[in-house]
């Protein structure tokens, strides 16, 4: 894995790469549950709607409303040129974007994650803005805006020839600034054990 960002600190290096090994976040445990439909891409949670059953995404969102006892509930909209992203609000392109989709949290799902019995405003708003994220977060994952860290040590021999030991590396950052983060702690860490 090549480089994109190189830091060095006296005989360690701290190296920003690409991961081109990573799972879907849709793995980890969201709390949205994503319905989509594509026919070319295998997209979202497995689901057991079927996009024939509906004639709009509407009369789809009322059934999943209806069904799961949804309590909030967003659009996915996909724009595929040269590449696929999604988001919740649309792209303005309409040749290559338009709808696919839903993510939603049921009642149950939001009181268990909140460990709440009764599910108020400010409970809504925090359910929305995790949903968002996750979205945002399964858009890294689709665009491959996911990152990883080497830590390595350098020796030089008596010839001037270089050795490199790697220490430390880890991967899966579904952000460049993540994978710098725990990159730095991870140096820093060398450094103070020196």
């Amino acid at each position: 894995m090549e480089a994109i960002e190189t830091t060095r600190k006296g005989d360690y290096i701290l190296e920003i790469f690409y991961d081109e090994c990573y799972d879907s976040p849709r793995i980890w445990d969201p709390l949205g549950t994503m319905v989509c439909f594509h026919r070319r891409y295998n997209l979202g949670d497995k689901h057991d709607y079927n996009k024939d059953d509906y004639s709009t995404w509407t009369e789809l969102k009322e059934a999943i409303i209806e069904c799961e006892n949804a309590k909030v509930i967003l659009p996915l909209y996909l724009y595929d040129h040269s590449g696929i992203t999604m988001n919740t609000t649309g792209f303005s392109c309409g040749w290559d974007s338009g709808q696919v989709g839903w993510i939603f949290a049921s009642e149950d799902r939001i009181k268990k994650e909140y460990n709440v019995d009764v599910i108020t405003d400010d409970i809504l708003e925090k359910v929305t803005n995790m949903l968002k994220g996750e979205v945002k977060t399964y858009d890294q994952y689709l665009t491959g805006d996911v990152y990883g860290y080497r830590v390595s040590k350098v020796e030089m021999c008596d010839k001037g020839c270089k050795h490199e030991e790697e220490l430390k590396s880890c991967g899966g950052y579904y952000s460049m600034e993540s994978a710098e983060e725990a990159g730095k702690e991870m140096l820093d860490y060398y450094l103070k054990t020196v």
